[in-house]
């Protein structure tokens, strides 16, 4: 299969070797691309689609909820963000609102460019310890 596929090769690669934190970053960014294409199913009024990738983006939201750590404050005002996004995609489905989908679209990459920022700052402190040790 990877033969005749290598981006797919690639890609599983990829998911196998990722940090947890690059695995948030890539379902942040899979969420994303859902709502966008969600919208643009909305606009070509293919319901199916619309559907499709909506429930595509609950799921990945699902999944955010369930790898929260429990033990960090933070982690119950995620989980309340990710409930209000999941109930505005159930509503933004039903009442074919794109400006709802714009909504948690925003969410998503507020999220996801907090997210690399932290990612980001990791690396620079492991980084920097290994440099003086």
């Amino acid at each position: 299969m990877a033969i005749n596929n290598p981006y797919s090769a690639y890609q599983q690669n990829a998911l196998a070797t990722a940090t947890p934190g690059e695995i948030t970053l890539m379902l942040y960014n899979g969420c994303i691309k859902f709502i966008s294409q969600a919208s643009k199913a909305m606009e070509d009024s293919n319901i199916q689609e619309k559907n499709t990738n909506i429930q595509k983006a609950q799921k990945i939201i699902t999944e955010l909820m369930i790898t929260l750590n429990k033990d960090f404050e933070v982690s119950k005002k995620f989980e309340v963000m990710y409930e209000y996004m999941n109930h505005r995609l159930v509503e933004a489905n039903i009442k074919n609102d794109q400006s709802i989908l714009k909504e948690v679209e925003n969410y998503a990459i507020e999220f996801r460019d907090t997210w690399k920022q932290v990612i980001q700052i990791n690396r620079q402190k492991q980084h920097g310890q290994g440099g003086q040790a």
